[in-house]
């Protein structure tokens, strides 16, 4: 039985586990938390004491502690100081933004410190910090240092909108960072199978891009791809097989009363040959795939994929007592004979093509 606590002492056990926590981090010299415990459980009870004593001791203490982290970062050589400092302000100012949303608070911390201006600065040597690593990263010449360039870029300007030139930057490294794979279609067969091309554009991410290779590019690709459907198969005929099976079973056919008075049941063995039939009919897609390198044609991969559907129907007859059957030994008698849908067939068949298909692109691609 799943035990109700009433609303009120559900309220009071949360406050009392969230003035654990801000004791627990102040203990802890985790400052910051224990400030933001505190005011949350003042947000909710205005005069609670425990919040009102860990928030005076936490407070300042807070505050001063970010000051000196930022300021022992700035005057050292750490690459991401003024990245380090922007975080700093942020948890300053965040702590006025939440003293200034809890009446309990305001009563303890009247002037909680802010730093927009110094926020304002940082963000700009942020941006500059972020901007010289994106840099370096460009001139390393490779892809994976390219992505690392275009997030710097990117970082720079989320610091400072439009700081220098970096969006063209980030654009540029974008370029330099993308996979550019030029691919076509071939159909080796007599079938109308639609295409595969969706499941092709379903890859296109960031840093990687597909473009049909009748669709010319001032830019050469890295790499080829090739699909050519080869052929589809199904059975001309569905399978047949059948089996049989003795079935019995003993049931109640009346009742007996013994010379002692007891009931007895009298059973009566019922026997039976259940005559299972079943058909299965098999399709099957195939296709194979070939990566080139643009630059050297040196083969990446080449594979032979596969798509198959399968049709089957099960069903049976009886010669007997009837009640020697179970309920599924039933509903199969109830079944009758049954044909395969060949479209149906042909549909699962390309389906599970393409999502082979898509599996053998991700594997490959995922190292990209």
């Amino acid at each position: 039985m799943k035990l109700r606590l009433p609303i009120v002492l559900v309220v009071f056990l949360s406050l009392l586990d969230a003035c654990s926590s801000g004791k627990a981090a102040l203990k802890q010299g985790d400052y910051y938390e224990a400030v933001l415990e505190s005011v949350n459980r003042l947000r909710a009870k205005p005069d609670h004491k425990k919040a009102t004593a860990v928030l005076t001791q936490s407070y300042q203490l807070a505050v001063d502690f970010i000051q000196a982290t930022i300021q022992n970062g700035i005057n050292s050589d750490d690459p991401r100081k003024w990245r380090n400092a922007v975080v700093g302000y942020q948890k300053i100012n965040n702590l006025n933004d939440q003293i200034k949303t809890s009446l309990g608070a305001m009563k303890i911390i009247t002037n909680p410190v802010t730093k927009f201006k110094e926020l304002a600065e940082a963000k700009n040597k942020a941006a500059e910090e972020s901007y010289q690593v994106g840099i370096q990263s460009m001139m390393k010449s490779t892809r994976e240092d390219a992505k690392q360039a275009y997030f710097s870029f990117k970082e720079s300007n989320d610091y400072v909108a439009g700081y220098r030139e970096v969006v063209e930057m980030m654009t540029q490294a974008e370029f330099n960072a993308t996979l550019r794979v030029a691919y076509e279609e071939i159909n080796a067969s007599r079938v109308n199978y639609g295409s595969l091309q969706p499941t092709i554009n379903s890859m296109q991410r960031k840093f990687l891009t597909f473009k049909p290779v009748a669709e010319r590019d001032t830019v050469p690709p890295h790499q080829y791809l090739r699909i050519v459907f080869n052929n589809y198969r199904i059975d001309n005929q569905p399978q047949f097989s059948s089996r049989n099976e003795n079935v019995q079973r003993d049931v109640k056919v009346g009742e007996k009363k013994l010379p002692d008075g007891k009931v007895q049941d009298i059973m009566e063995t019922v026997k039976g040959v259940l005559t299972i039939y079943t058909k299965t009919k098999r399709a099957t897609s195939n296709a194979t795939i070939t990566i080139t390198e643009y630059k050297n044609n040196a083969v990446l991969q080449n594979n032979t994929l596969e798509g198959n559907a399968q049709w089957q129907h099960t069903w049976a007859t009886f010669k007997g007592d009837v009640r020697a059957l179970n309920a599924d030994q039933t509903n199969l008698t109830k079944k009758g004979d049954a044909n395969p849908n060949d479209q149906t067939l042909f549909n699962q068949a390309i389906s599970n093509l393409q999502k082979n298909l898509s599996q053998q692109l991700r594997n490959f691609y995922d190292r990209y």
